[in-house]
């Protein structure tokens, strides 16, 4: 190999990078490096306008913007003007009830399981007579959403079994503190609906849990309304409840 094909380009001759004078000499034999790719300066210029385009050219780059000018205004006036989200939006969650007010959260806890970010904390207790809160053995003693973690998937609806867990379309959660965004279970069980009677009371005589997961408790049962007389006599869904049974006639 010869000493002109070792030779080092120049910028690593001298440790230094090439300046741009430096670039634009001729690269060999007299020709530019343009020349020697196959490429021509003027080759590279835009052709010249007409009178018609360059009067055009300044003005076409507001085209979408006069477009759009005389185009209806379509700006939300959030908040003063809430705009109605899609009807599966996913929003804050809630735990629901059956329709004699029992809670359908059995405890299982498999909703704390099923999210992906770790955000749901579920404890579950035992049922007693004296205290009944949903039908069968267990239910949520304590439930909590971190919704600082959440990421509205869904994942954990699909995963209970009894459909207690749903997701509502409300999406204001913003507040100005962390514990105020850590929800309760004060904060997620759904209000109390007109003629059902507030939790614990004992189910509808004659029913199993089956009975409530197959719908076939439509209200508050006569047994259900006299226990709640006599233990809590000032429960204030007691006289709403007790007419919702005499309706419906008892353990329907």
């Amino acid at each position: 190999m010869s000493d002109e094909t070792k030779k080092s380009p120049p910028e690593e001759e001298s440790g230094q990078p090439r300046t741009s004078s430096e670039l634009e000499q001729p690269a060999r034999g007299g020709q530019s490096i343009d020349e020697v790719k196959g490429v021509h300066a003027p080759d590279l210029l835009p052709e010249p306008k007409n009178a018609v385009e360059k009067f055009v050219a300044p003005v076409a780059g507001f085209g979408v913007t006069m477009a759009t000018l005389f185009k209806p205004v379509v700006t939300e006036q959030y908040p003063r003007e809430k705009a109605p989200v899609e009807p599966r939006f996913h929003g804050r969650h809630q735990l629901n009830r059956h329709p004699d007010g029992l809670e359908k959260c059995i405890g299982c806890e498999l909703c704390a399981w099923a999210c992906p970010a770790d955000a749901i904390f579920v404890e579950g207790a035992n049922n007693t007579p004296e205290a009944q809160y949903s039908p069968g053995e267990r239910y949520g003693a304590v439930y909590q959403i971190n919704y600082l973690r959440c990421i509205f998937c869904g994942l954990c609806i699909e995963a209970c079994p009894t459909r207690a867990l749903t997701m509502t379309n409300e999406f204001e959660l913003a507040d100005q503190t962390r514990e105020k965004l850590i929800f309760t279970k004060d904060d997620l069980l759904a209000p109390l609906r007109e003629g059902m009677l507030a939790a614990p009371h004992p189910m509808a005589e004659g029913t199993t849990d089956g009975s409530y997961y197959r719908g076939e408790v439509t209200g508050p049962a006569r047994n259900s309304v006299e226990w709640v007389r006599e233990n809590r006599p000032d429960e204030p869904s007691l006289d709403s409840a007790a007419a919702a049974a005499e309706r419906s006639g008892a353990t329907k």
